[in-house]
């Protein structure tokens, strides 16, 4: 035999050997997952795991479509949510590797409008900062999901009227608007859509040929899952979260096969079948801890932090990168193992649900051969959805309001959000935003509860409570509203 041939097939062997080696480390995991997919009610999820350059497993199980009984499999389509948001980063890492940005500069050096709350922000504010939750402007998720604009622009416009929820550079909260603002950037900069920047410079390079940005385009394929949740038991279909303008935060919708290919490039420092997609520095950089999350240690498990749409701890000795995501009717992770070349992604159509981290758990505990933990032990823990509670018409009659009820009439305005239009109709109040309408049920006095009029989206629970102010003449000034972790205040416009 020649010594070419030789050395072919002892490499041949070798990787065979190699990949049933791993392959061997996950019988019976079918039998587990189906155990979990029923103790949890799940109605259907898909697995990837990839191990050097390798997808060693990629399957589909349950429904995708509960009604018509219509399987999942590894190609269908799951809104993932904040699992996104690592994609938007890279979108930003490739700019700075063309040296058309650096993320270590203003984000309104490349937003001239761009205008934050005060000077200290404006002045010490990054888009590193951005990236890591560093920046202290916090969720404010009430203005992206209640007051749609009809630009990520329009929606930067109102930063400037929106106070920070901390600090910049010296607080960890979670930030939506801030991967917003990291979107709108891409799209000032390229001057193309943040959706074709991530079709051309992502998805097509990583062959991810099922994976979306939009509704409208995932539902025209025959593959893609609706989302359920669970309340008091029992799975209900739920509608889906739009994202608007704020997709850069969590609007992708991908497969659990075309996430192997994105961590696959992760986990080979930014390379896919010997092509450099991400830039290798980039990798290495948003994998590394720039911002301390304020978290729990554990006798395994401590370290936590982010990096740039990840973040990163230290488990059972090993270093775990990863995202989940939550959105209407789903739940998903995307993990790593970068000094082990690992990845599993779990994909679920399920609200509310730890399942893909129980799930992740258990092939972590196969493939690194770690001390396995018996299903029996692990929590069950599914959060009901919101169901609106029962709307009631009748005012409280023992605290009744201190004015007519026309007298609440008019138009509410918050620069940092939008234009709330309170109107009578029928001897009730309403609360109108730009995509809702609420009725308003009478709590006591002047405050009232927000209560919704046809299904939202199990963002979160929309009934807030709506508190009208007076001046000093005893007029209806003003309205708050929780919407931060101070009442936002809406100021009555007067009648033109």
């Amino acid at each position: 035999m020649k010594k070419s041939t030789l050395i072919l097939f002892f490499f041949l062997i070798t990787k065979l050997t190699f990949g049933q080696e791993n392959e061997n480390r996950l019988n019976g995991i079918d039998q587990e997952i189906e155990t979990l997919l029923n103790s949890y009610k799940a109605v259907g999820l898909s697995i990837s795991v990839v191990k050097n350059n390798q997808i060693l497993y990629s399957k589909g199980f349950g429904y995708r479509d509960l009604e018509k009984n219509l399987p999942v499999n590894e190609n269908t389509i799951f809104p993932i949510a904040s699992s996104s948001k690592a994609f938007t980063a890279s979108l930003l890492g490739l700019l700075d590797f063309e040296d058309k940005i650096s993320l270590k500069e203003k984000p309104s050096l490349y937003i001239p409008q761009l205008e934050f709350y005060n000077s200290e922000m404006d002045n010490l504010i990054t888009i590193e900062d951005l990236l890591s939750h560093k920046s202290g402007i916090g969720e404010i998720n009430g203005t992206l999901v209640l007051f749609p604009e009809r630009s990520k622009l329009e929606v930067i416009k109102k930063l400037k009227y929106i106070k920070p929820e901390g600090k910049p550079k010296d607080s960890w909260i979670y930030s939506n608007m801030g991967y917003t603002l990291a979107g709108t950037i891409v799209e000032e900069v390229t001057g193309e859509s943040w959706e074709e920047n991530l079709n051309n410079n992502i998805f097509n390079p990583l062959e991810m040929s099922n994976s979306y940005t939009d509704l409208k385009n995932m539902k025209m394929t025959n593959n893609f899952s609706y989302g359920y949740g669970l309340v008091k038991g029992k799975v209900e279909k739920v509608v889906y979260e739009e994202y608007q303008n704020y997709k850069p935060a969590g609007g992708i919708r991908s497969s659990a096969k075309d996430l192997a290919n994105w961590m696959i490039a992760w986990l080979n420092e930014g390379k896919f079948k010997e092509k450099q997609v991400l830039p290798k520095d980039f990798v290495r950089n948003a994998t590394t801890i720039h911002n301390i999350r304020p978290n729990k240690n554990e006798e395994s498990v401590f370290l936590f932090g982010d990096g740039f749409g990840w973040r990163m701890e230290s488990q059972d000795g090993n270093y775990k990168v990863y995202h989940g995501g939550n959105t209407s009717g789903f739940s998903s992770l995307v993990l790593t193992y970068p000094f082990e070349k690992l990845g599993i992604t779990v994909l679920t159509n399920q609200t509310n649900s730890i399942l893909p981290y129980i799930i992740g758990d258990i092939i972590k505990n196969r493939m690194l051969d770690l001390p396995k933990t018996d299903l029996k032990d692990y929590p069950v823990i599914v959060n009901d959805i919101y169901v609106p509670s029962e709307i009631k018409q009748e005012l409280n009659s023992e605290k009744k309001p201190t004015h007519n009820l026309s007298s609440f009439i008019g138009r509410y305005e918050n620069k940092g959000y939008g234009t709330i239009e309170v109107e009578l109709k029928d001897g009730n109040l309403y609360a109108i935003y730009p995509s809702y309408k609420f009725f308003l049920e009478h709590l006591h006095y002047n405050v009232f509860v927000m209560k919704p009029l046809k299904n939202v989206s199990d963002l979160f629970n929309p009934e807030f409570a709506v508190n009208f102010r007076t001046k000093n003449n005893g007029e209806i000034s003003s309205l708050t509203i929780n919407l931060q972790s101070e009442p936002v205040e809406f100021i009555r416009k007067s009648k033109e």
